[in-house]
């Protein structure tokens, strides 16, 4: 099964952490990281009193069920080091979001997917439009559509150090 989560940071190195998160799903049993994204730098979103972002999407193909799926992305921001605090959209270490599985839809009280906020924040839209232009987030439209609708939100492609 695919599923699409998003990555983010600004703590410590973001850059190192998004990385590593990376090497951990790809190292985590019954998880293949098919494709990741560049790493965007993004405004923080909800609570802008804070450091800017680090972001990136990625595809994983996986066996794990949507649920098994979320403890094991908990299990890594846990492993990294992520404290969760009361401050919603607070600063974070590392930020795994379940965004998408296969075509899914779910309402739980640990998980809704698509995710309720995907189809809002640019700094998930447009690393996921790298990765497909065509992109359709389940029950709501086309990523694209949902994107052009947004006000400003500054996301800006990470350039390579060659």
């Amino acid at each position: 099964m695919d599923a699409w989560i998003g990555l983010g940071s600004n703590l410590g190195q973001p850059e190192t952490r998004l990385n590593e998160a990376i090497c951990r799903l790809k190292e985590t049993e019954g998880i293949a990281v098919k494709r990741c994204s560049g790493f965007y730098h993004t405004a923080p979103w909800g609570n802008e009193d804070q450091n800017e972002f680090l972001n990136a999407v990625a595809v994983l193909v996986t066996t794990l069920q949507p649920l098994d799926l979320l403890k094991t992305l908990s299990a890594i921001e846990n492993q990294m080091g992520r404290t969760r605090h009361s401050e919603r959209w607070g600063p974070r270490c590392i930020d795994l979001d379940l965004l998408t599985y296969e075509d899914l839809l779910m309402k739980s009280p640990e998980l809704e997917l698509p995710h309720p906020r995907m189809h809002m924040r640019a700094f998930v839209l447009r690393p996921l439009l790298e990765l497909d232009p065509e992109f359709f987030i389940p029950g709501i439209g086309p990523a694209a559509e949902c994107l052009s609708g947004l006000g400003p939100q500054r996301v800006d492609i990470m350039e390579s150090a060659e």
